[in-house]
Parts: C-alpha cells; sequence; structure tokens
C-alpha cells in the first residue's frame, strides 16, 4: 500500500482560493460542560447553537490565521496581515447578550503590536453595527479599526497586522461575570449571513488536491472534532479520497443533554437525549454526508465521560472504586445491569439513528468496544450494586482477572457475558427500532488486545459473550492498535483467527480498523499501522477503516491509490516437484550502480538490501514424465501468474554448511520485557558487514527455537514467518532460532518451450523462475 506523511504542500499540488471568513473554516471554543457548534449554513452563512451551563459560560466562535485542523495537503495558507481587508456581514441573535450590551459580543483580536509585542484588543461589535441589538449589519475596515467600549473617547487602535487569531464571544443574556451553576440551562444562537470579505487582503490560497479512491474508509470522532464545521469535516474526507461509509463515534463527553443532579450535572434524557449543539452539528454533518456520497455508520459505546456519569450506572470494583479510563480526565463504563443506564444508552441510538433517517442515509449502527472494565491491579469491574444483585448468588469474590479461575468464578464469568450479549441486544434493538421500515445493518466493535490478554484468558468469556455469535450482529469489527504500538503485530493473526472461531462470522463478514497513532511525537507508528492495513486486504476482510481523522490530518498521512500489492498476491502454498529441483541452476542477483571516472575510480551504489534468486530448473528434468510433470505444474500456476514454494538446492536451511538445523542457528531478537513476536532471518557473513535475509517460508515443523540459551517449544509460527512466544522474553535474552525453508518464486516467462523430439536428442529445455517478494 502506497502511503506517505507530508510535513507541507509542495508546489505541484493543485490548490484553489477562497475569501477569508469563508463560514466553513470559523471554529467554536468553551469551557467544559458548556456545550457549543458551529455549522455553515450556505457558502455565505454560519450559525451557533450553544447551551450555558453555569454563569460564567462565555463561547468564542474563532477565525484563525494559521489552519491548524485541515489536512496540509488542503490548508488555507497563513496571512496574519489583515490590514487591507473589510468585512461585512449580517448578525442575528437569540438567547444570548444583545450587540448593545455591556458584555455583549465582542470581537477578541489576538496577535502583535506594531513593534512585534503580544497585544489583545477588544471591538465591540455594537459600535460598528446599523440595526437593532439582535439584528443588525455590521462593517469592520481591519485598516482602521478601534478597541474600546465607547467611542471616540475610549478608541483603542488595532494593529492588524500580525494577528493569531480573531473570536466573537457569546454569553448568556443574564451573564455578570459571576460564577456558579445556573438554576437551568439556557440555550442560544446567533447566526453571521451576508458575510463577504473585500480588499486586496481578502483572497487566501487553499489547498485542493482531491486523491482517488484508495479502498478504505475513514474513522471520525465527535469529541475531537465537534469544534469544526460538518463541511469541513466531510470535504477533508472526501479530499483524501476516503470512500463509503464514515464510521463515526459519536463521543462520550460532547453529545449528552445535562440535568441537575443537587450540585453536579449529569446525562439525562429530560428535554431530549442530545444537546442541542450535538443535534444541531450532526444533522449538518449527515447531510454533508450525504452530498458527498458517504454513508455514516454510527457508533456507540459503553463509555461516559465521568463527570458526567451518575454514580449508580458506573461498573465498580470490589472496593466500589469506579471503572476509570486511562485519560485525562477519566471516562467511566456503564454497568450493563443498570437498566436506568442502559435505557439512557437506548435512547442516545435512537437519537442518533434518527438523525440518519432523516437525512436519507442508509442506517448502520455500531456498538463499540462494550466490556467490564479492568481496573489496576486487575481489579474487574463486576460488582457495583445492579450488577451483584442481577448475578445475585453467582456474585462471587475474584481479586484479580488474571490467572486460572475456581468453578464459581468461571460461573460468574459467563453470567456477566450473558448480561453484557443482552445489554448490547438491547441497543441494537432500540436503534432498530428507530431506523424503522428501511432497516438497519448492525456492527460489533471488538478490541483484541483488551478482550485476548494472555494473562487473563478467562475474561473473554465475560467480554467475548457467546451471545455475540453470528447472527446477533451483521458485521464484527475488529481493531488491534495497542499491538501494532507496542511492536506487537503478529499477535493480530491468531487473534482474528481466534475471534473468528469464537463469534462465527466469516472474514468477509469482517471489518478492520487501522490506528491509531496518539501522540504526534510517535508518527513513525503509522508504518505498522498501514503494513496491518494492507495485511487485512489479503485477509479478505469486507471493509477497513483508518482511526481516525483527527490524528490523519494532524500527521499529514496520505494514500496512494489502489494498487495491486493491496489485493491478495496470487501465491500457491504448492512446492515445485521437488525431483525436478534438486539439479536446478541457481543464481544470486543483486542491483548495483556502477559509476567509472575517467581516472579508473569508481562509485558503487547498492539498490537491493537483499539478493533476488534467480533459478533455471531445466537441467533437472530427467524424463519424458517428469516433462509432463512440469508442463502440468505450469498450466496450474498459470504461467507467472501464481506464485508457488521452491526448494533452493544449495540454501535451504539456518545452519551454513545445510547440516540439521539447531535453536542456536541464527539470532532473530533481543528480548525487551513486551515484544513477542520475532521474524525469521538468516545472516551471511559477520559482524556490521552481514547481509540479513528475511525468511517468509519456513518449512513447517523444522523451526526451532531457543530462548536466552534454553531451546523452548512456547511458541507459534505465524504467517510470513514470525515467530511469536507464548511470553514476552526477559530484557536482554537473545531469541535464536534454526529452520528450513523455501523460496517463493514464479515462472519468469508466460511461455513453456518443450520439444519432445530434440528432448530425446538430448536437447535440455531452459525454464527459469525468479524469486517473488511476499
Amino acid at each position: 500500500m502506497a502511503w506517505a506523511l507530508v510535513d507541507a504542500r509542495e508546489a505541484h499540488q493543485t490548490s484553489d482560493f477562497i475569501h477569508r471568513f469563508d463560514p466553513r473554516f470559523w471554529t467554536v471554543n468553551f469551557p467544559r460542560p458548556m456545550l457549543g457548534c458551529v455549522v455553515a449554513t450556505a457558502p455565505d452563512a454560519l450559525r451557533v447553537d450553544v447551551t450555558f451551563q453555569r454563569r460564567e459560560d462565555l463561547c468564542g466562535l474563532i477565525w484563525e490565521a494559521e489552519d491548524r485542523w485541515d489536512h496540509v495537503v488542503l490548508a488555507y495558507e497563513t496571512a496574519r496581515d489583515f490590514r487591507r481587508c473589510q468585512l461585512r456581514f449580517r448578525w442575528r441573535s437569540g438567547g444570548v447578550k444583545p450587540l448593545d450590551a455591556v458584555n455583549g459580543p465582542v470581537l477578541t483580536i489576538e496577535g502583535r503590536d506594531v513593534g512585534g509585542q503580544p497585544r489583545t484588543w477588544y471591538v465591540r461589535l455594537w459600535n460598528y453595527a446599523t440595526g437593532s441589538p439582535e439584528d443588525a449589519a455590521i462593517a469592520l475596515d481591519f485598516g482602521a479599526l478601534d478597541g474600546g467600549f465607547m467611542l471616540p473617547g475610549e478608541a483603542d487602535p488595532v494593529f492588524a497586522g500580525d494577528v493569531d487569531r480573531m473570536f466573537i464571544s457569546l454569553v448568556a443574556p443574564d451573564y455578570d461575570g459571576s460564577a456558579g451553576l445556573r438554576g437551568s440551562a439556557a440555550e442560544g444562537w446567533a447566526e453571521l449571513s451576508e458575510v463577504r470579505c473585500t480588499g486586496s487582503g481578502a483572497v487566501l490560497e487553499i489547498g485542493d488536491v482531491r486523491q482517488p479512491a484508495h479502498g478504505l474508509g475513514i474513522a471520525t470522532g465527535y469529541d475531537d472534532q465537534y469544534h469544526l464545521t460538518p463541511s469541513r469535516v466531510v470535504r477533508m474526507i472526501d479530499a483524501l479520497g476516503y470512500r463509503g461509509d464514515i464510521l463515526h463515534y459519536v463521543g462520550m463527553s460532547h453529545y449528552p443533554r445535562l440535568v441537575r443532579d443537587g450540585a453536579a450535572l449529569v446525562a439525562g434524557l429530560a428535554g431530549g437525549a442530545l444537546a442541542s449543539p450535538c443535534a444541531a452539528w450532526h444533522r449538518a454533518f449527515a447531510a454533508e454526508a450525504r452530498a458527498a456520497g458517504l454513508g455514516v455508520i454510527w457508533s456507540l459505546s459503553f463509555e461516559l465521560f465521568d463527570a458526567l456519569c451518575p454514580e449508580g450506572w458506573k461498573q465498580r470494583d470490589a472496593s466500589g472504586a469506579p471503572a476509570l479510563t486511562g485519560w485525562v480526565p477519566p471516562s467511566t463504563l456503564l454497568s450493563p445491569a443498570n437498566s436506568a443506564a442502559m435505557a439512557y444508552l437506548h435512547s442516545v441510538a435512537a437519537a442518533f439513528v434518527a438523525i440518519g433517517v432523516a437525512a436519507g442515509l442508509p442506517v448502520k449502527f455500531q456498538v463499540g468496544e462494550p466490556w467490564w472494565w479492568t481496573n489496576a491491579g486487575g481489579k474487574f469491574c463486576c460488582y457495583d450494586a445492579a450488577t451483584v444483585a442481577a448475578l445475585g448468588a453467582l456474585s462471587v469474590p475474584m481479586a484479580d482477572i488474571a490467572g486460572p479461575k475456581t468453578a464459581g468464578q468461571i460461573a460468574m464469568l459467563d453470567a456477566l457475558g450473558a448480561m453484557l450479549a443482552d445489554a448490547t441486544a438491547g441497543v441494537v434493538a432500540a436503534a432498530r427500532s428507530a431506523a424503522g421500515p428501511g432497516g438497519l445493518v448492525s456492527h460489533l466493535l471488538v478490541f483484541l488486545p483488551t478482550v485476548l490478554d494472555a494473562a487473563a484468558p478467562e475474561a473473554r468469556r465475560a467480554n467475548v459473550p457467546l451471545g455475540w455469535a453470528k447472527p446477533a450482529f451483521d458485521v464484527l469489527q475488529l481493531e488491534d492498535y495497542d499491538w501494532l504500538t507496542s511492536g506487537r503485530g503478529a499477535e493480530t493473526a491468531p487473534g482474528t483467527a481466534a475471534m473468528t472461531a469464537r463469534l462465527t462470522y466469516p472474514i468477509a463478514e469482517q471489518h478492520y480498523l487501522a490506528g491509531f497513532v496518539l501522540n504526534p511525537a510517535d508518527r513513525a507508528g503509522w508504518r505498522p499501522i498501514m503494513e496491518a492495513a494492507g495485511a487485512a486486504a489479503r485477509r479478505g476482510v469486507a471493509r477497513r477503516f483508518v482511526w481516525a481523522l483527527p490524528q490523519v490530518a494532524r500527521d499529514g498521512l496520505v494514500i496512494g491509490p489502489a494498487e495491486a500489492e493491496d489485493e491478495m498476491q496470487e501465491f500457491d502454498a504448492v512446492d515445485f516437484p521437488i525431483a525436478i529441483g534438486r539439479a536446478a541452476e541457481v543464481i544470486t542477483e543483486f542491483a548495483t550502480q556502477v559509476i567509472a571516472a575517467p581516472s579508473g575510480h569508481e562509485q558503487r551504489v547498492s539498490e537491493w538490501a537483499d539478493a533476488r534468486m534467480h533459478y533455471d530448473v531445466g537441467p533437472g528434468v530427467r524424463s519424458e514424465d517428469e516433462l509432463r510433470e512440469l508442463a502440468d505444474f505450469f498450466r496450474a500456476r498459470r504461467g507467472p501468474a501464481r506464485a508457488f514454494r521452491f526448494r533452493d538446492p544449495l540454501d535451504q536451511c539456518s545452519r551454513g554448511d545445510g547440516g540439521v538445523p539447531t535453536a542456536a542457528d541464527q539470532m532473530i531478537g533481543v528480548g525487551d520485557g513486551v515484544q513477542r513476536d520475532f521474524a525469521l532471518v538468516k545472516r551471511y557473513g559477520a559482524a556490521a558487514e552481514a547481509q540479513v535475509r528475511r525468511i517468509t517460508l519456513p518449512v513447517t515443523g523444522s523451526v526451532r527455537v531457543a530462548v536466552g540459551g534454553a531451546e523452548t517449544m512456547a511458541f507459534a509460527l505465524q504467517a510470513d514467518g514470525v515467530v511469536l512466544l507464548d511470553m514476552p522474553p526477559p530484557v536482554g535474552a537473545e531469541v535464536r532460532a534454526g529452520f528450513r525453508f523455501d523460496v517463493p518464486v514464479r515462472f519468469a516467462e508466460d511461455r513453456l518451450a518443450m520439444n519432445h523430439a530434440t528432448f530425446r536428442a538430448g536437447e535440455i529445455p531452459s525454464v527459469p523462475l525468479v524469486e517473488v517478494r511476499l
């Protein structure tokens, strides 16, 4: 799969132009637990919806001089000088401070003064308005703009030549600078329409790259992109070549409608499941997706922002501590046994599905990563009051989920699994009911590194219940990013096989989620992620998704068009007729550029890290029966179309002398206490000068492995010649292996020329083979 991480838009890339203050590229920001959104409602208009929860809440509608949110090939140019710009728009608002009020809408401009010192100016919009306080025409000339409340007496001239950002502040009508929780939530809105930017600085260059389709879908997360307009999000998705469905995680912190619970705000259903800004954003998102020819898979998890979760809904361990994830601040997990928590999820699922139905989208819904959480120290979170009551006598003590379990603990884990399966079925049923006669395609997302933790093998009874087996869902979706980012990618294949065997979804009814890279410093992690996405295609999964758009945009990930190598390589796991191959002629080839100077000195550039083998098996054909066998084998492989295994007559063993392999023959790695997978290699030469050959076709049954000098049988041989140890080797322990191996080859030509008469006369046919890379 062709891909790259792009740091800057290059000169040859296509660009277009937009007017500064284009409604699609504004953002919003606000403090928790306030909520807000911005939506581009027309090419020259936008709308902000806000919900105020505290007296001090303030939402900023922001324009940034530097585009920090778009993918680098799609971003608008950084232009900090606004002095040659004039901005005009119509302002309409409701439920927020009007333009003429103290603390009414102010344009805050952050940048530097003419001397380069950091400076902020506060421009009262009412000073530049014509009309009423809630419906006015506003005109701003950034070359002649004054801050200050009363003009001209309090004028503070703005230097708009070096601006970082500017934002319009929105507060509730009763805002007075005091703090504390409001008696009830207050909702407001503001619209900017007829937006016009004129002047010689009004136009910005913007990336207009459009990648061809590459076969991958994209995942998004509302908690990470709530501040952007939906049109901006969908523009990125479409331009970067992602097609089909968007896997959209609705998040866990920005969608809930909040209700008062004493002195706290918690998620509730009074007034509807979704906060008004969230519902407005998602209605626009669904419409934008449909207009772009994209679908949406609505993803809802059992996870909720801890500070917003009613205490009784939380999973808890035996000590009473709530299930808390590692995010800062943390989220928690809802108890599948708590009827109020599940009723809440049912309403949320139905609300999002209804948005998709109203937009005319085919309804697809995912239950994302439902599980019983494990707190630090292996404390399984299955002891909340609702769960204990539901289990009854089946609830027994369990200090640590790791290790073997008693019969009573196994019975409890099985019961927990049945409870989880019932809970997920209920959520899907609520979504299906909301979908109506058009029906619904259901998806289940399972995170393999957690549910298949080797240290807690019995946990899968609770976290991969047999009640999830086909046909409980229509599609099984798997993700494995912890394995990839910790160098344990070889665990994906056996993990996928184990999940397939347990839940019985064929590979054609599975999706794979590739990703993600949490921190920008770890962007090198995209390499194993992209390799895993390619491997998933070769496995035959129905769809692949990259997780997720915010990280793709941040790191500049660009994926090339689908290529032949993204599909399953045609390879038959069959041996070339051994008797014919033993007498083959062997050719070892490198690619080296040799540049000779007139003086006779040479510059040599080695273009390949490994040799490519060539063979001519014609000399091995000794009889007419073998000639017919060769012709049959050639036709079965469709000539060079299908590769196969070939035993090199001179080099087929980890030992240099070709003798019986031992577990100490080749060093394949050094333990770090975490990594379990090690690729088989053979070294030619000594020390730093050794040429390392990757072995992808070891002979089954021939592989022997030693860890720290002691041979072990505690390993499995994975695809492509990777050894997966049962336990990570200790830090510093050498991992060595011995093996016999074959070479993947194909016929080098489309024709096989054989003449019966000349063969009888002793003429040997030429039958060239060439090594292929798997």
